[in-house]
């Protein structure tokens, strides 16, 4: 029988790349994992710690020691495993990539990253990672729709 004062061996470390790809991932709270999983998928998540894994073309989006998550056990599109065209860019505040690009033909520039900031700011969530998929996703829609920084209109 263990005691409360029983030493227990350390547990392996967690790996730091991606099980199918082989690519580094970003560490993701633990939490973020558990609310983006499909039920079942919960039913067998036992890491301690997890990491995303952002190459597009690989089907595993979290992974942690002896466990890997892919896209069908997510319970929404992963913007970075997503075809590029309406995916979404931010769960939290519903911004797609079809109203970036209806914004940056209608006005020539996009305000969501700054409306996210000032929510992230207010402290209503936690989207650095909304942020940088805000960033990715307009920067690839200028070169898409041929939208200059210089050629926006500035609105006061």
């Amino acid at each position: 029988m263990e005691s409360c004062c029983t030493v227990r061996p350390a547990t392996a470390a967690s790996p730091t790349h991606c099980p199918d790809c082989g690519k580094p991932g970003r560490l993701v709270d633990r939490i973020t994992v558990k609310a983006l999983l499909r039920p079942e998928a919960l039913m067998r998540l036992s890491a301690p710690e997890h990491r995303f894994c952002a190459t597009p073309q690989c089907p595993v989006v979290y992974f942690g020691l002896e466990e890997a998550f892919e896209r069908e056990e997510i319970v929404v599109p992963v913007f970075q495993k997503e075809p590029a065209g309406d995916r979404p860019v931010c769960y939290c505040f519903g911004i797609g990539e079809g109203a970036l690009r209806l914004e940056l033909v209608e006005t020539g520039r996009s305000t969501a990253s700054d409306r996210v900031t000032a929510l992230v700011n207010a402290d209503r969530c936690a989207c650095e990672v909304c942020l940088g998929n805000l960033a990715a996703a307009s920067k690839a829609l200028k070169v898409e729709l041929s939208v200059t920084d210089e050629a926006a209109p500035h609105h006061a």
